[in-house]
Parts: C-alpha cells; sequence; structure tokens
C-alpha cells in the first residue's frame, strides 16, 4: 500500500488533505473564523452613533474660504477698512462617532471629539439626529461622557472585560469613518498594554480591525457583543488605517465613566510619589537585585506617601495586593483605587521588603491645590521647578548632605528663568536678597516683589561651587 501511494504522486496526497478537510469539525462559537459577523453588526449597530460638533469658527475667511490660505488676510484687511469684524460662523469641528451604554441615553466618546464644543448632535442608525449635553470630560484618558437630550428608552450595549482579551482575539469595529456613517469592521487584537505616549495611564489594545479617521469614540466588540475598547488612535503616514488602531481598555473606560456620570469629573486616588524606571544601571548601583517595580524618585511634602513612611529610592513592588512588575503599572494601579481607602503598600528598602499603609487622597484635588497656589503667587518660580537640597534630592545633583537652600529641578525653555540664564542643578541661596529653605518662602517673596512693581528680582545662586547674582524678569 504504501509503494502504491508513492507511485500515485502527490494527487493522492491533495486528495486525501481535502477528505480531511472535509471530515474536520466545524470551530465553536467565538473560536476559529466566524462563518459571519452579520448577526453581531445587527444586535449592536442601533446602539452606535455618529457624533457630530459645530464650534465658532475662529478668523475671518468667508464660507466656502477654508482658513490658512492667501484669501485670509484680505478679507482681514476688507473688514477693517469697512468696520466691524466678518460674522463668526457656525461650523462643524469633528465628527467622530460613539456608542450608548445606558437606556437613558447616556453616549461614550471621545475627549478629543467633543473639545471645544458648542454644540454635540447625535445622529442614531436609524437616522433620527438628537442634541447631548456634556456631562463630564477626562483628558487623560481621551473618554467624555454625553447625554442624549431625548427620552428613552434607547438601545445599548455593555462593557466587557478587557483584562480577559487575548492576543489573537476577534474584534469588531462599529463607527463612522470619514462620515459615512454605520460602518462595520473586523479583525483581531494584535496586542495588549501599548504605551503610544497618550497619557499617563496608556495601556490601550492594539488591533488591525480596520479603523479611520471617524472611529474616534466608537466601540470594539469581542464576539459575545460586549464592547472591550473605545477606538482612540490609529498609526498611519498616509492618514488612513495601515493596519494598527488602538483602543482604550473597558476596563479603564468603563471606570471614567462611572465617575463622571456620579460626579460630573474624575476622582482618582492619590499616592503623591514621582517614580521613575529601573534600568540596568540603576540596579547595579543601587544594588537591587531586580529591575522590577517602580523607582520613587521624590516623596510629595504633605502627601499620603510622605504621612505613611514611604522614601525615596524605595522600589514599589506591590500595590494594594497587585504585583507591579514594571513603573508603568503603578499610575494606573493607583488612579484605579478608591479615594480614601487604606491601601497596602510593599517596597524594597536596603535590600528588605517592607510594608505601608497607606490613605489615599485625591488626585485631582492634588492638582488643583497645586494649580491656586502657583496662579495665587502669579507664576512666582518663574518658570522653574524647586525643592529643598536635602536627602535624595541633594544626592542626586551632588550636593553636599548640609547643603542650604533650593535645587532647581527643572527649566522651562520659554520662562524667564531660562532667559535669565538659570540651569537644572543650580542651588537657590538668596531671593531679593534673602535666604530662602522653602519653596513657600521663595513663593511669597516673588509675590511680594510682584506686588511692588519690581520688573527684575535678583536671585543668587551657587553653580559648581561658586556663587552667581542673577537678574530674572517679572513679568508685567
Amino acid at each position: 500500500m504504501i509503494a502504491t501511494i508513492r507511485r500515485a504522486g502527490h494527487s493522492c496526497f491533495v486528495l486525501a488533505v481535502f477528505l480531511l478537510l472535509l471530515a474536520w469539525p466545524p470551530a465553536a462559537s467565538g473560536h476559529g473564523v466566524p462563518e459571519s459577523f452579520a448577526e453581531l453588526a445587527e444586535t449592536l449597530t442601533p446602539a452606535v452613533v455618529s457624533v457630530s460638533v459645530k464650534a465658532q469658527a475662529s478668523g475671518q475667511s468667508l464660507p466656502g474660504f477654508p482658513q490658512g490660505t492667501p484669501f485670509d488676510r484680505f478679507f482681514e484687511e476688507f473688514f477693517e477698512r469697512h468696520g466691524g469684524g466678518a460674522p463668526r460662523q457656525s461650523r462643524p469641528a469633528s465628527l467622530g462617532s460613539g456608542f450608548i451604554v445606558d437606556a437613558a441615553g447616556h453616549v461614550v466618546t471621545n475627549a478629543h471629539v467633543v473639545e471645544g464644543a458648542d454644540e454635540v448632535v447625535i445622529r442614531l442608525d436609524d437616522g433620527s439626529e438628537h442634541r447631548a449635553v456634556t456631562v463630564g470630560v477626562d483628558p487623560k484618558t481621551d473618554i467624555a461622557l454625553l447625554k442624549l437630550e431625548a427620552e428613552g428608552p434607547f438601545p445599548f450595549v455593555t462593557f466587557g472585560d478587557s483584562d480577559a482579551v487575548r492576543v489573537g482575539d476577534w474584534a469588531v469595529a462599529i463607527g463612522n469613518p470619514f462620515g459615512f456613517g454605520s460602518t462595520v469592521t473586523a479583525g483581531i487584537i494584535s496586542a495588549r498594554q501599548r504605551d503610544i505616549n497618550a497619557g499617563p495611564y496608556d495601556e490601550f489594545l492594539q488591533t488591525d480591525a480596520p479603523i479611520n479617521r471617524g472611529n474616534s469614540g466608537g466601540p470594539l466588540f469581542n464576539m459575545e457583543g460586549e464592547a472591550i475598547g473605545v477606538n482612540t488612535a490609529i498609526y498611519s503616514p498616509s492618514g488612513g488605517s495601515v493596519g494598527i488602531g488602538f483602543a482604550v481598555p473597558a476596563n479603564i473606560a468603563a471606570h471614567v465613566v462611572d465617575q463622571l456620570m456620579e460626579f460630573g469629573r474624575t476622582r482618582r486616588g492619590w499616592l503623591g510619589v514621582r517614580i521613575q524606571p529601573i534600568t540596568p544601571e540603576l540596579a547595579e548601583a543601587l544594588d537591587l537585585d531586580s529591575e522590577q517595580g517602580a523607582l520613587v524618585a521624590m516623596v510629595m511634602e504633605g502627601s499620603p506617601a510622605e504621612a505613611a513612611g514611604l522614601k525615596a529610592g524605595d522600589v514599589i513592588v506591590r500595590f494594594d495586593g497587585g504585583a507591579i512588575s514594571q513603573m508603568r503599572e503603578l499610575p494606573r494601579a493607583v488612579a484605579l483605587a478608591e479615594v480614601g481607602r487604606e491601601v497596602e503598600v510593599v517596597a524594597r528598602r536596603d535590600g528588605e521588603e517592607r510594608a505601608f499603609t497607606v490613605v489615599l487622597g485625591e488626585l485631582e484635588k492634588a492638582e488643583e491645590q497645586l494649580a491656586e497656589s502657583e496662579q495665587s503667587d502669579g507664576g512666582a518660580l518663574l518658570g522653574m521647578t524647586v525643592a529643598p537640597a536635602t536627602g535624595e534630592i541633594a544626592r542626586r545633583f551632588g550636593l553636599a548632605d548640609d547643603a542650604k537652600g533650593l535645587v532647581v529641578t527643572e527649566v522651562a525653555a520659554a520662562g524667564a528663568a531660562a532667559a535669565a540664564g538659570i540651569r537644572v542643578g543650580d542651588l537657590v541661596l538668596e531671593v531679593a536678597r534673602r535666604p530662602v529653605a522653602s519653596v513657600g518662602e521663595m513663593r511669597r517673596l516673588v509675590a511680594a516683589a510682584r506686588e511692588t512693581g519690581m520688573r527684575a528680582l535678583v536671585i543668587r545662586v551657587e553653580r559648581e561651587g561658586n556663587p552667581l547674582f542673577i537678574a530674572v524678569q517679572l513679568d508685567e
């Protein structure tokens, strides 16, 4: 028999393979190649909407002439000569997608889709249009929540568990590419936890389901019809789909949506540390046994971390029972934790693991307080960031342990400090001929100088052991 098959050549082999394929059992639902996406699309499409945003046009261009053309200056001179300005037009600012998440008509989309909107109009799959109001936006995750100004009930979809998604799973995107209206595309999840430098909580799902301009804010579904992501960005040298699209994972988006629905804003947990990744060089220099964890570069004054006893140089390896293997895992874990809750933070210090009990603060309040402080003194730090020259900060900049003053840790390129010649690493000794030992003292001295109408402020610094007087201009 073996000899017969060999003599028959590959024709017998092809016949055998063909018969084997005919006998092969069909793939189970949710696995293998689906026979069709039609039923899924029919079920989900009614809950997917088109988002049209109108904003006031800026500039003098007339209808039919886009901004940025050589005609702009002509129209400006014409209206200047004849009095008044060109009438402001209400123009479409952007087109995007979204999806309804409850019967009451709450719509999820991207924050960048509705940014600067004067009017938001939602078009449903049945062709009806309704105005919508913005409930809240979160630029950090690019999520916005809208509410239809119409009576329901509306068709809606639910969020799925994005942490359960695997690379290679099928994914279906439905949206409004290029303003064409409801469009269904399919592909697979091609990667997870992508960091594309879009924000502090980057953990995007990557898919090759075709996503184009106008798909922003639309849902990415699994084969069970659950929204596992919110389509947000594409990688495209040409502007069209090249098979690399990114979606905010549902577990992040759903948490944001819940908070926007309850509070109208986000309420994220706040630890109060600045962290950095552990490189092989740092691991060797700090005598760490691995590169896993988040290295604490600074503990903020008055923060929950400071109250709990965390210090610069600690390596956080666990937060609230979850392992922290990479630096970027910590911000998301803290942000998703409930404000005011007591959590355990485990950190390596001096070769040993230590547990700290931290009562989490609220990130948004901490940011508001910082902004109010900077606004109250008119930007007193003059385009530079300073910190007391103590502990890890002093060692990082090569200063003596008994150094006095404030270390310049950052200098804004366009700020007054940079223009005056102040550099990162300078040690601020005096402001307006008075010694300074805290950031608060420096802010008060700069604010006082502004109140007296001074146009420049003398700051005495030490640079590489040499004292210098530097005149920094005050904003008028």
